[in-house]
């Protein structure tokens, strides 16, 4: 683990330059069996990536168990499903590629970090396996860190979301593409699913769905 200058004043400041230190020795720069174990087993994890000005953005994944694989001890692929058509994430991983990973499950609770190098491809064979995704990201593993369940609430996990894709790749019409304002500019699938689900919707019915979780 190499910290940077302000890291190191930080440490200093508080004098946790050894502890630092040390706790950096249990880094590791592959993934070992657990670390796969727990990858495989999630339905989510938050994903971090910077932009060509260097500005960080932080996501939520989430898909079925085992949407994201250890392809080995170096590698991590996931799938990108239909999202707004902004392409923020992907676009900085295309941009400069540095991700970091937190997977997290809340139940248990316990969480792993990941640093990584990533590329985006919208022709890499693992699509085949992802029904409804539209590109995979695979990450080259730097440094994984397993943290403690420290300040982590414990949840109870409910049901999963509607809109994970179903194993032909279909998933429901998601509230916002119904919204009146972005009908121009939507494909005419999106427009022909937006009629048969009772027509366009207001931007201000659409803030009282998302408010209310049901977007």
């Amino acid at each position: 683990m190499t910290y940077t200058a302000d890291q190191r004043l930080l440490q200093a400041e508080f004098g946790s330059t050894a502890l630092a230190d040390r706790l950096g020795l249990v880094m590791s720069d592959r993934l070992q069996p657990d670390h796969v174990a727990f990858i495989e087993s999630s339905d989510l994890f938050f994903l971090s990536t910077v932009d060509d000005a260097g500005f960080p953005s932080v996501s939520h994944k989430g898909g079925p168990v085992g949407f994201v694989r250890a392809i080995d001890e170096h590698t991590i692929a996931y799938p990108e499903y239909d999202g707004n058509g902004m392409f923020w994430s992907t676009g900085n991983v295309a941009s400069t590629g540095k991700v970091g990973f937190l997977f997290i499950d809340l139940v248990t609770p316990r969480r792993l970090r990941v640093h990584a190098t990533a590329t985006v491809s919208s022709e890499d064979p693992l699509l085949a396996d992802h029904p409804g995704a539209t590109l995979i990201v695979r990450a080259t593993v730097r440094e994984v860190f397993v943290n403690c369940a420290r300040y982590i609430h414990k949840h109870q996990r409910v049901e999963s979301s509607p809109y994970v894709p179903a194993a032909d790749g279909s998933q429901p019409l998601p509230a916002w593409k119904r919204i009146d304002l972005v009908q121009d500019v939507l494909d005419d699938d999106s427009r022909a699913a937006t009629e048969a689900a009772g027509g366009p919707i207001t931007a201000e019915e659409y803030a009282a769905r998302v408010a209310d979780g049901t977007s």
